[in-house]
């Protein structure tokens, strides 16, 4: 899973990369402009292209400063309810200059280009039905976790970075109230949280609420060294952090904490009501999500018979393996096993760190083999800090910064060493960092031919789907130590396809949260507390679990029409360097690109 603050496409309150921004009054430098529309040969698609892309800057500040573009450090999102509808009501006019472009004029990079915006301003017009801000509300989705996670993407290398730091932290009241006014015009509509996802996130809160002022994640900057500024410039910068945190910030986690406790918690949807099918407009939301998650063009109940068929498939080898590593060909005695055999899990966070760069190094090691093109920039193992580990996923990534200044990082969960599996590590390990998440998202910044937003902007499907391809394709690099890491691999897989089930379950059939829970006890390997941390998830974030079975689905079925199509002139390295030279571009235009470079191969 790939985290840049938040989640990709579906955090319409958390995320830069969901919905189009109203058009701004431009304020464009050669950099912005260069970067908005590099390699683009249409005139008037390079000119959208560096319109949108200046407003999303603009609009998303704190994902500018994560790509480098540092004009906007001192500010915040605007988080209004009127602002969010300014947001949905801009996304007509995108479209209609997006549709306004004559194709048949474009070449085929300003074809792909031009498909991922009319991509992005038709799954956002389609899920504005959601209002997401309204009601979502979960560990991965809330305005406490996004504004105390600032610390962690906002450079302070000089004084002046901290000055912009600090204007951030005494924008975070505004920022709290516009959530909670959202929120309140959410319950009045009765578009309301779920109980579970919502109690999770007051318990995280209460935790950083807990601790002392001095120990919050947002002073962790001033504990950092910095050697060059003065003894003024750095009194200066600790006495306002403590002072906005203790006197502004504190006060407004604890207004919001007492909202959700207070206000929400009493009418959230009770775990037999989990789905989004119980929401006003729920259906309609949900069918705008899978479109928008997995850019595919499938119903509910058509992505729930793949998930059981591409079940039935991996239980099958689960048998096989089971039987060369135990004797144990039974699916139930060998998830049993799996999941309570002491021997198999890690007995301290050190190991657990240890085993994940041990890991990365090998795939490091391998990569020259498979792939023509490498990244540049480097992938780091970091630990999950600790005030997020216990409500959080077992693992994500974090993106470098554009050009190299910061790695890629993969995040690995130490806390409850005694639940975590020695046998996933290693799947785990490649689906994150390489040649998974860090190989992909690395390289495609590192395309500077492409335009901005095909650098940046990313489809689930295609991110999540490569991810989950990789996790097979370490197999034939030889990275799993032994079957019993292979059975990882299969976990991992029954995970994902049990996803397909669970998540429509849950959100088209009216799935209780228990029957999710006890699906993916029957049908995969997976620990307890990962279950229910991954159901939550799924509930509070309506589809995108789906993108990653079928966006892996899509990856393996264009390796093999290019194997079959090719015959000897097929050359694996080649086609991984196809899918990921292109940035990460919806299914259909991957498809259409893949189609073009097997008929030139072919010639």
């Amino acid at each position: 899973m790939t985290q840049t603050i938040c989640l990709f496409l579906w955090l319409l309150s958390c995320g830069p990369k969901t919905g189009a921004p109203t058009a701004v009054t431009m304020t464009k430098t050669p950099r912005a402009i260069s970067a908005a529309s590099t390699g683009v040969q249409n005139p008037d698609l390079a000119q959208l292209l560096e319109e949108h892309w200046e407003a999303m800057m603009s609009r998303w500040p704190t994902w500018a400063t994560q790509l480098g573009d540092h004009r906007f450090d001192h500010r915040l999102p605007v988080n209004t309810p009127e602002s969010w509808d300014q947001v949905r009501s801009g996304t007509d006019q995108w479209l209609k200059r997006t549709l306004s472009i004559d194709k048949t004029a474009l070449n085929a990079e300003d074809a792909i280009t031009l498909a991922v915006l009319q991509n992005e301003f038709e799954s956002a017009k389609a899920t504005a039905v959601c209002l997401t801000e309204r009601w979502n509300v979960a560990p991965v989705n809330n305005a406490f976790s996004t504004m105390n996670g600032l610390a962690q993407i906002h450079p302070v290398h000089t004084p002046t970075d901290g000055a912009n730091l600090i204007a951030r932290y005494k924008a975070i009241p505004d920022y709290i109230d516009g959530a909670i006014a959202s929120l309140e015009q959410g319950k009045a509509a009765g578009l309301l949280p779920n109980q579970q996802s919502l109690a999770r996130t007051i318990e995280i809160i209460d935790d950083e609420l807990s601790r002392m002022p001095k120990d919050w994640a947002l002073l962790r900057p001033v504990h950092d060294p910095h050697p060059d500024w003065s003894t003024l410039e750095l009194s200066i910068f600790k006495e306002d952090a403590h002072a906005t945190v203790r006197d502004l910030v504190r006060p407004a986690f604890i207004a919001y904490r007492d909202f959700l406790h207070g206000v929400l918690l009493p009418v959230a949807r009770p775990a037999d009501k989990a789905g989004i099918g119980h929401l006003p407009n729920g259906a309609a939301c949900y069918a705008a999500s899978i479109r928008r998650e997995t850019t595919l063009s499938l119903s509910a109940d058509e992505i729930h018979q793949i998930g059981l068929l591409e079940l039935a498939r991996i239980h099958a080898e689960f048998s096989v393996i089971g039987q060369r590593v135990w004797g144990e060909p039974d699916k139930k005695a060998l998830f049993q096993r799996l999941r309570t055999d002491p021997d198999l899990v890690f007995d301290s966070p050190t190991a657990i760190h240890q085993k994940a760069i041990d890991a990365l190094a090998k795939a490091k090691a391998a990569m020259p083999k498979w792939f023509g093109i490498l990244p540049k920039t480097d992938c780091v193992v970091v630990p999950i800090p600790d005030y997020e580990a216990k409500y959080t996923t077992i693992a994500y990534y974090r993106p470098p910064t554009p050009g190299g200044a910061k790695p890629g990082e993969y995040f690995i969960n130490l806390s409850a060493p005694t639940t975590r599996p020695r046998f996933e590590a290693e799947v785990l390990a490649y689906h994150e960092s390489i040649p998974g998440h860090h190989l992909q998202i690395a390289i495609a910044q590192e395309r500077h031919g492409l335009p901005a937003i095909r650098r940046h902007l990313r489809s689930t499907a295609y991110v999540e789907g490569w991810g989950l391809y990789t996790e097979r394709l370490a197999d034939e690099m030889g990275l799993y130590t032994s079957d019993l890491d292979r059975l990882g691999m299969l976990s991992f897989d029954a995970w994902r396809a049990s996803r397909l089930v669970v998540d429509t379950g849950i959100h088209a059939k009216g799935w209780s949260r228990a029957r999710a829970i006890q699906f993916l006890s029957e049908n995969t390997p997976l620990a307890s507390n990962n279950i229910d941390i991954e159901v939550d998830r799924y509930i509070s974030w309506p589809g995108q679990a789906l993108a990653y079975k079928l966006g892996q689905r899509a990856m393996n079925k264009l390796r093999a029409q290019a194997e079959t199509s090719l015959g000897e002139a097929f050359h694996l390295p080649s086609f991984h360097d196809q899918i990921l030279a292109v940035g990460a571009i919806p299914l259909p235009a991957l498809q259409r690109h893949i189609d073009r470079w097997i008929a030139s191969t072919a010639k």
